[in-house]
């Protein structure tokens, strides 16, 4: 028997709600820029350091030591999949978010407007992050001269700001492949190549990723300052266990960007639409609290901001959702846990491997006896250091969701 098997002959059908909320790229470093303090500690987080005095407190590693995650892993980590397990391409994600109904056979990709020099040399990864309108424009302008490259259909969505997802719908397509995307300015876009050498539809893909390349590029040419794009994530659906089934829970999601709501989707969560700031998506939950039994709430701008490696910005999006999660809290749920998908330090403008902290709030947590939510109080905690695919089975547990193990 393996632990999954194991997980779900112990689980016992409650009616208990369990809240997860994802502040995204949370975790961060401590620098002597900084003071050494992180935004999370900097901030001023009155509603969360309540919560703390009577939860228990630790931090996860999202994939494993060293490991820096994109959001698709990070996530899948949170709702209880091994993300070595179940690899998913990002361009599936975001086209599930989008509303895009796939098909067997779709191949999609997450992709960027950037701008580009005169000699083909990345300047800017994402146009400066232009607005959705403008992302919306540059859309346009690609799907009326491109709808299909031979005998495969080519679907183009806009995202938001500058993202927008590919999906190439005909015979013999099949990913993964590698990404068009330097992943850093000063560099060219590279040609994607095939993660199996020997798979013909893998390779097949890689054509038509070529061929669209040399079919858009000319038309966004005198566009400014989206004059070009980069794909990544590059991949075909592959199946996974649904989260009402692994888990005997009724999900839903709220979030705001598509990527989230895709990735949701991906396991069977309904997606709410329609709340764009964290109060709204507070607000909304409180409406469809009966409805379901789990609720994954996602906030995105801790994230954008320790990308942007603005500490203060980031500390502020911190102190912003501080400030609205009372309205959360007029429904207190059984279970609530109060974390990130990874660490997304300012001085490293990005992703990194550094465990994210985690917070447990419930009848059965118990007290760590800590006044604060922060890195180094997640440090001396009673959950330690976990892996991000024990979350779920955690927020179970302290939802007295198993069955004594043995004798």
């Amino acid at each position: 028997m393996n632990l999954d098997e194991l997980y779900s002959e112990l689980t016992l059908k409650t009616k208990t709600k369990h809240v997860l909320v994802v502040l995204d790229g949370l975790g961060d470093i401590a620098t002597k820029e900084q003071n050494y303090l992180t935004p999370l500690e900097a901030a001023h987080t009155p509603n969360l350091d309540a919560l703390a005095k009577d939860s228990a407190q630790g931090r996860m590693i999202p994939v494993a030591p060293g490991i820096t995650p994109g959001s698709g892993p990070g996530h899948l980590g949170l709702f209880g999949y091994d993300p070595l397990e179940f690899q998913v391409g990002r361009g599936v994600i975001e086209a599930l978010g989008l509303g895009l109904e796939l098909q067997p056979g779709d191949v999609c990709a997450r992709a960027n407007f950037a701008t580009l020099d005169a000699k083909g040399i990345v300047t800017d990864r994402r146009a400066g992050r232009i607005p959705t309108e403008t992302c919306e424009k540059m859309v346009a302008l690609l799907t009326a001269k491109i709808k299909k490259i031979g005998d495969t259909q080519v679907i183009i969505k806009a995202g938001k700001e500058h993202r927008f997802v590919v999906v190439f719908r005909g015979q013999g397509l099949e990913g993964p492949l590698t990404d068009a995307d330097p992943n850093r300015e000063g560099f060219a876009i590279p040609a994607v190549k095939p993660r199996d050498p020997k798979n013909a539809k893998q390779k097949k893909m890689a054509k038509l990723i070529a061929d669209f390349y040399q079919l858009a590029l000319p038309i966004l040419a005198k566009q400014k300052p989206a004059n070009g794009f980069l794909m990544r994530g590059i991949a075909h659906q592959p199946h996974i266990p649904l989260f009402a089934d692994r888990y005997l829970l009724k999900p839903a999601c709220l979030a705001v960007y598509p990527m989230y709501k895709g990735l949701a989707q991906l396991v069977g969560m309904v997606k709410i639409e329609g709340p764009q700031t964290i109060a709204e998506q507070f607000e909304r939950y409180l409406k469809e609290y009966d409805n379901y039994d789990f609720f994954f709430i996602h906030y995105k701008y801790t994230d954008k901001y320790g990308e942007d490696g603005n500490f203060a910005a980031k500390q502020k999006a911190i102190e912003e959702f501080d400030a609205a999660l009372p309205i959360l809290l007029k429904k207190k749920p059984d279970v609530l846990a109060v974390t990130g998908d990874h660490s997304t330090p300012c001085a490293l403008h990005g992703h990194s491997w550094h465990p994210q902290p985690v917070m447990i709030h419930s009848a059965t947590s118990g007290s760590d006896k800590l006044d604060r939510f922060t890195e180094t109080g997640a440090n001396s905690g009673s959950l330690g250091i976990f892996p991000a695919k024990f979350m779920i089975r955690l927020m179970q547990a302290n939802a007295k969701m198993f069955d004594k193990f043995g004798a």
